[in-house]
C-alpha cells in the first residue's frame, strides 16, 4: 500500500515556491503550547481513584514535556489510567514516548521510523528516569479511540497494545503510519506523499490503512462509560484496609452511577 492520502482544505491553499523556506515562529508555537495546556484537555483524579487523561495535541517534547510530566505526576498515584485520544489528531513521536516513559518501568523499544529520503532508522525508546513521578508499568491502562485518532495518536495507542501495557477502548483509529509530505494539487486539495515508514520492534509492521483496532469494541460515544466501567471493577478488587476503604467506596458509589445512567 502506497499510503496516498488527498486532503480537502475548507480553506483556499496558498500556492508556495519551491525555493520558499517556510518560517517557523518558535515564540508563537510556544504560545501555543502554554495557552493549549500542552495539548491537555483534561488531567483529573475522578471519583474511585481512576486517572483521566485527555490528550488533544502531541506537541513538540522540547516545548510540551513539563506540562505532561506535571500532569503524569499528578496521576501517578490513581489505581487506574484512562487516557482518551478520541480526538487527538496525532503529534510528535519524541511526546507518545515522553508519555510511555511513565507507563514503562523499564526502557523499553516503542517504535522505529524510517526516513525514505536520507535513508536512515531513527529508533524511539522510554526513558530510564522521567521528571516526577511515574504512573508504573504494572497498573491498568485503558486507552479511548475514536475514528477521529490519527498519525501520533494511533502511535500512542499501538505501541501500548503491542507490549501488552494497555487495554483499547472504542473505534478503529483512521490508520496514518508513515510520515509524509504534502503537495498542492488544486486550490482546496493536497496530495499527502510517503516519506518513510513507521516499524513496530513487536510487529514488524505499522497500522497505516488498517488503523488500530480496539481491544473492547464499543462506539466512541460509549468508550469512557465503558472504560470506567471496567476501572471501577478493578478498584473494587484491590481491597478496603486502611485507606482503601474511603476509596472502595467512592468506587462503588461511582459504579452505580453509572449503571443508573446506563439503564
Amino acid at each position: 500500500m502506497l499510503g496516498l492520502r488527498l486532503l480537502h482544505s475548507l480553506v483556499e491553499i496558498p500556492v508556495q515556491d519551491d525555493n520558499d523556506a517556510e518560517v517557523f515562529d518558535e515564540d508563537a508555537y510556544r504560545q501555543e503550547v502554554l495557552l493549549s495546556a500542552g495539548g491537555i484537555a483534561t488531567a483529573q483524579r475522578l471519583d474511585g481513584n481512576v486517572g483521566y487523561l485527555d490528550i488533544r495535541t502531541l506537541h513538540d517534547a522540547n516545548v510540551a514535556a513539563p506540562i505532561a510530566s506535571a500532569a503524569m505526576t499528578l496521576l501517578a498515584g490513581t489505581d487506574v489510567l484512562i487516557i482518551d485520544l478520541r480526538r487527538c489528531p496525532g503529534g510528535s513521536p519524541l511526546m507518545v514516548a515522553h508519555y510511555c516513559s511513565y507507563l514503562f518501568d523499564d526502557p523499553t523499544h516503542l517504535n522505529d521510523i524510517y526516513d525514505r529520503p536520507g535513508d536512515q532508522t531513527r529508533q524511539f525508546w522510554t526513558a530510564p528516569s522521567v521528571p516526577g513521578t511515574k504512573f508504573g508499568g504494572s497498573k491498568p491502562v485503558y486507552v479511548l479511540t475514536g475514528s477521529a485518532t490519527f498519525s501520533g495518536a494511533e502511535e500512542l495507542a499501538y505501541d501500548l497494545q503491542c507490549r501488552g501495557r494497555a487495554t483499547i477502548v472504542g473505534e478503529t483509529t483512521m490508520g496514518g503510519a508513515n510520515p509524509g509530505r504534502r503537495y498542492r494539487i488544486g486550490p482546496h486539495l493536497q496530495l499527502s506523499v510517503p516519506q518513510g515508514r513507521a516499524i513496530n520492534p513487536v510487529t514488524g509492521t505499522n497500522w497505516e490503512g488498517a488503523g488500530v483496532g480496539p481491544d473492547v469494541d464499543v462506539s466512541a460515544e460509549s468508550a469512557f462509560d465503558t472504560a470506567c466501567g471496567l476501572a471501577l471493577e478493578h478498584v473494587l478488587t484491590l481491597g478496603r484496609d486502611g485507606g482503601r476503604r474511603a476509596v472502595a467506596e467512592d468506587a462503588e458509589a461511582a459504579r452505580d452511577r453509572l449503571g443508573a445512567v446506563r439503564r
